[in-house]
């Protein structure tokens, strides 16, 4: 992939490291390095891992999945499939001698409600 070689050596350009440096701090060769970058061969997981945790961005940066280095970022919205069930799931989680737990149940289940209709 393209992508992967440019964005290694961006990210070590970034810093201003030679491939002979970065390829002495993975624990391998200049040439390696240079082969990775120049899309000769493909950089093994534990050296893309290495890359991800030394510059600190996500896998998903690396591969191009996203332009954002933090990764890419979803928002889970879960769909509440059977109110039913899931308000027998509420009753068993609340201890039923807490005072709170009435109070809690219903704003739990207003809230169902509430993401039920958006």
């Amino acid at each position: 992939m393209k992508i992967v070689g440019e964005r290694l050596r961006s990210l070590r350009e970034g810093i201003k490291l030679s491939q002979a440096k970065i390829a002495k701090l993975i624990g391998t060769t200049q040439a390696s390095i240079n082969r990775y970058e120049a899309l000769a061969s493909e950089p093994p997981l534990k050296t893309l891992l290495w890359y991800a945790d030394y510059f600190d961005v996500s896998i998903d940066y690396i591969f191009g999945r996203t332009d954002k280095p933090q990764g890419k970022l979803y928002e889970y919205k879960p769909k509440i499939a059977n109110s039913e069930e899931m308000q027998q799931f509420i009753e068993m989680c609340f201890d039923p001698n807490s005072p709170m737990n009435k109070h809690l149940k219903q704003t739990l289940i207003e809230m169902m409600g509430e993401a039920k209709n958006k």
